[in-house]
């Protein structure tokens, strides 16, 4: 087995780019496989002025260089650029239908990339999160107008198919699989789960005398909603007549700028509600460790969900509405919650209030959860793309 040279596109940390977070767990693991990979050139989007990327220290030698800029319609050209200078053994695209630019333009000619990787003789694997057929539109902030959602989903078919042109296309959950090879005939898709980011010891769940937090993370103000929490909590606060924090970690999603602080103003005569802003990688485990749970307060969703999975990896109790993508990777991963409809804040209201009264039910969702994270650690992640590129590698 050849050593081979890999290229990574992605946004990597420091860049606040969508999935930054995902690449960057799972470089921490291709970096140390030393015997697989020679080295790995990760072509990442540009910084703002003043900031640099790291240098990434590993068994493994580790380049990133700043190639392409968010909103970009040039992104495709720049990439297939340093690409064929580089001319590595294959490279691996880790996106999600707005990784390139929340432009319709620029969004779509990003997504070019992979067929201009194939075009230059360069085989590529793809790391599909999300597909068009189970994104909504209206609720994810792309387009209420249904003229423009029926464009939209048109060029995503098409976009879809020059993504699949790809020597291999991998998706997080199953149902992505059936639907890619149902309606595109696609003989190349395989199925590759999201994995664990970290998984720190076993946490200690005896005892829990810590102030009692809901927290939710990510991208506020699309499908990703705060206002249900917070109005659930305010009422369990009267229910049980205990204090609880609301912690909103993150930021505005970029299609709604300004969300957050507009929900700051309407809810300021709601005490004890923190919001974090952008949470830093290095500030992520206490966030977790200082939740009580993690509630999920979602309309719809675009894919797997990375904070399931960092929940779970901190033993902590998950609070899910029942829908779509999210209800598929619970089922299929082994996590488990409390469950409430999307929308309804009684019932999200009673699923805090059933886990904050109910410590040991509480504790005995935390541990299943930290078992489903377990059993999917990143590392392992890492051998199965390993395996893949080597695959793609041998068949040319």
């Amino acid at each position: 087995m050849r050593k081979l040279k890999l290229a990574i596109v992605s946004p990597y940390p420091p860049s606040k780019g969508t999935l930054n977070e995902y690449a960057h767990h799972l470089i921490n693991h291709f970096k140390e496989k030393k015997d697989e990979l020679q080295e790995i050139i990760i072509l990442s989007d540009t910084l703002p002025e003043g900031q640099e990327y790291f240098k990434v220290d590993g068994s493994v030698k580790v380049r990133v260089l700043e190639v392409w800029k968010f909103n970009s319609w040039t992104n495709a050209l720049k990439i297939r650029k340093v690409l064929k200078k580089e001319k590595p053994d294959v490279v691996f695209y880790n996106i999600q239908f707005l990784s390139f630019g929340d432009g319709k333009i620029p969004a779509t000619l990003g997504l070019l990339t992979p067929l201009l990787s194939k075009w230059s003789g360069i085989p590529s694997l793809v790391l599909l999160h999300n597909i068009m057929e189970t994104v909504d539109l209206k609720s994810a902030g792309i387009t209420k107008n249904p003229v423009l959602a029926f464009i939209f989903r048109t060029f995503g078919n098409i976009i879809t198919r020059f993504v699949l042109s790809a020597n291999m296309v991998t998706v997080t959950i199953a149902k992505y699989v059936q639907i890619l090879e149902k309606k595109y005939k696609a003989k190349n898709v395989a199925l590759v789960p999201h994995g664990s980011f970290e998984l720190p010891p076993l946490p200690d769940f005896s005892a829990e005398d810590k102030p009692l937090q809901i927290m939710t993370f990510g991208k506020f103000g699309t499908y990703k909603k705060v206002e249900g929490m917070i109005e659930a909590v305010a009422e369990v606060r009267k229910r049980i007549n205990k204090e609880i924090e609301i912690v909103i970690a993150g930021t505005d999603n970029p299609n709604v700028k300004g969300y957050l602080d507009n929900v700051a103003k309407k809810y300021k005569h709601i005490p004890n509600i923190k919001f974090t802003g952008y949470v830093e990688e290095e500030d992520v485990p206490k966030l977790f460790t200082d939740a009580t749970a993690v509630l999920f307060d979602y309309t719809s969703t675009t894919g797997s969900s990375g904070v399931l999975h960092q929940a779970g990896s901190y033993g902590k109790a998950a609070i899910i509405p029942k829908i779509g993508d999210l209800k598929e990777l619970v089922e299929e991963e082994g996590y488990v919650g409390e469950f409430f409809e999307p929308g309804d804040v009684k019932g999200m209201a009673d699923a805090v209030e059933k886990l904050l009264t109910d410590d040991e039910h509480r504790k005995e969702l935390g541990k299943l959860n930290y078992i489903a994270a377990a059993s999917l650690p990143m590392d392992e992640i890492a051998d199965w793309y390993l395996m893949h590129f080597q695959k793609i590698c041998k068949a040319l």
